[in-house]
């Protein structure tokens, strides 16, 4: 956290303090509602702001959660305490199931798909008689602490901003972690994080079920506050709220779900005072003034008003980062094989054959140029080593293991790292946690451990790991640079560093030298041989013929997805079709 976010979330939790203590009984009221509602945005901020997985539907969860301790306390006697953990066990029970069907969803669909499910649990409270349909249950009673009642407002307070704090928490631990850089991967970088073992769908679903937990605990705490339920908290409206809580408030940082829930449960109280004495009349005006705002703001400050806050006052730089030991580091020894095979490998998309009964093999510890005019084959051939692409037939081995058509994950398990085409990097995120994504399959530690910050002393080890990285690569002056900041040559490095993290049995390099300058180029080459010295095996993708004929072992040339050509790199600059079909003549 920055000097000025410190300063922002100091002056919040004195507000939060001071409201109990010496607020007017209407101030704590709302205060107690705002921290309900934040404890539920939070969840979104996590799903929505940071996953990009966008819901309207978290008001049924907050529903689940208030109606599973209505019941069990009303009809049954139930323990409230106990309640809270059977209601936790339900709802992530009905999250995991809704979050299998929707969450394969992509564009409008998972929207919608929010909607509708939200829209059936709320008449599904509405239409059971045995949760007191649409008039809803009473008599739920107060939470205690041993022999001491919350009966009082006042003292509920305390419990609800106990519990939302520890949420913050937990979640912005979560963020600072080996799973919580894989969340924020997900939103715009879901092939790039596969690609360094990241389960993206699994994790999807995991983000989905903590988010609803969150939404759960609110309703809870919401059922035992006021004593009653029915449905009407729990409708797509409510959902709608909750969503613009998030997006006011900073969809991309936890903080932003308290400022969120604060300034749009203010706005709501002073509009439902003061439009109806303006137009004369009642009714739900403040809808269309929200809906005005949520137009302004998304024109003028997409990112919420969080980071306006922070920005007032300046970034403190990180402490240096303490010597740790690495981390664990992949079996080196040679396979008995070549390192890549690739047998009769095959790609058809329809009617047209991309890539034609393609075979080569790559050696332990060489550099392998795969060259080849516009339209050859060359990216399909990429795509189907790393996994973006599924096989139609034919074979691909790595370490002599089948890796053909798995998941870009499972390969990446196997030892392979990469990079791309089109710089794929976490713009917002600082270097040093790009590169730490890399070293995704070298750390254990999972949400829960995370949100506990059980796993500092495996974070320590990630990030000196990543400062290694990129000292090897020679950026260690922007260890703390926000990614996007770089110039593009520069976040083609970063890319490389990310890889390397990884420790990989095989490096595939995608056009790594495409827009960079000459000098840029130079260092580019330098490195490549730095890493061949240290026995790295590199499979390179490149048009430009100066740089791949002065880094290379051995070149594979491709033309309309067949195999025009194999040999060293003299040899393929004086072989005849392979000027007439790429070089256009020159020797």
């Amino acid at each position: 956290m920055n000097h000025g976010s410190r300063i922002a979330v100091g002056a919040m939790l004195a507000v939060c303090v001071a409201v109990p203590l010496f607020a007017p009984q209407f101030w704590v009221t709302l205060g107690n509602y705002i921290g309900l509602y934040s404890i539920v945005a939070l969840g979104l901020v996590l799903l929505t702001g940071v996953a990009g997985q966008t819901s309207f539907g978290q008001a049924a969860f907050v529903g689940l959660g208030a109606y599973t301790t209505a019941y069990l306390t009303t009809r049954y006697g139930t323990s409230p305490w106990a309640t809270l953990g059977l209601g936790l066990a339900l709802t992530a029970a009905m999250a995991l199931f809704i979050g299998f069907i929707t969450l394969r969803m992509k564009g409008h669909y998972l929207p919608l798909a929010t909607i509708a499910w939200g829209i059936s649990l709320y008449y599904v409270f509405g239409n059971l008689e045995i949760l007191g349909g649409h008039t809803g249950m009473t008599g739920i009673p107060a939470l205690a602490i041993g022999d001491f009642e919350l009966k009082d407002e006042r003292r509920y307070y305390f419990l609800i901003w106990a519990i939302a704090l520890a949420a913050l928490w937990s979640t912005r631990n979560l963020l600072d972690s080996r799973p919580g850089r894989a969340i924020r991967a997900l939103k715009g970088g879901f092939e790039m994080a596969e690609a360094f073992g990241v389960d993206g769908a699994r994790l999807k679903i995991v983000v989905f079920v903590y988010a609803a937990l969150l939404a759960c605990v609110s309703g809870w705490l919401y059922a035992h506050l006021q004593r009653f339920v029915n449905p009407t908290p729990f409708g797509i409206n409510q959902g709608i709220e909750y969503l613009f809580m998030a997006v006011v408030g900073g969809a991309g940082s936890v903080w932003g779900a308290v400022l969120g829930a604060t300034l749009i449960t203010l706005l709501k109280e002073l509009l439902q005072d003061v439009l109806p004495v303006l137009l004369g009349r009642t009714g739900n005006f403040e809808l269309v003034v929200f809906g005005i705002l949520m137009v302004l703001l998304l024109q003028f400050a997409r990112e919420g008003l969080w980071p306006w806050i922070a920005r007032l006052v300046p970034r403190s730089r990180p402490p240096p980062l303490a010597e740790q030991p690495p981390l664990p580091a992949r079996d080196r020894t040679p396979p008995a094989g070549p390192m890549l095979a690739v047998r009769a490998a095959r790609k058809q998309f329809g009617g047209l054959v991309a890539v034609n009964d393609l075979t080569f093999d790559l050696r332990c510890g060489e550099i392998l140029g795969l060259i080849g005019p516009n339209g050859a084959g060359k990216s399909t051939t990429f795509a189907l080593i790393s996994g973006a692409l599924t096989l139609t037939s034919g074979e691909v081995l790595l370490r002599g293991e089948s890796i053909g058509s798995r998941p870009p994950f499972e390969i990446a398990r196997r030892g392979l790292g990469r990079t791309f085409q089109h710089v794929r990097l976490i713009a917002q995120m600082s270097v040093l946690d790009n590169v730490a994504l890399g070293a995704y399959l070298r750390g254990t530690s999972g949400v829960a451990r995370a949100a506990a910050r059980l796993d500092r002393a495996e974070e320590a080890r990630t990030k000196a790991e990543a400062a290694r990285a990129i000292a090897r690569v020679g950026l260690s002056a922007h260890l703390h640079d926000a990614a996007g900041s770089l110039p593009l040559g520069k976040q083609r490095i970063v890319e490389i560093a990310r890889a390397l993290a990884a420790d990989p049995a095989l490096l595939l390099l995608d056009e790594p030298a495409a827009g960079l300058r000459y000098l840029e180029k130079q260092e580019l080459a330098a490195l490549l041989r730095s890493l061949k010295a240290e026995g790295m095996t590199i499979l390179l993708v490149e048009h430009d013929m100066d740089f791949v004929m002065g880094v290379t072992d051995r070149l594979v040339v491709m033309n309309f997805g067949e195999k025009l050509a194999e040999g060293l790199p003299a040899e393929i600059q004086r072989d005849p079709a392979v000027r007439e079909a790429y070089l256009g003549g020159a020797v």
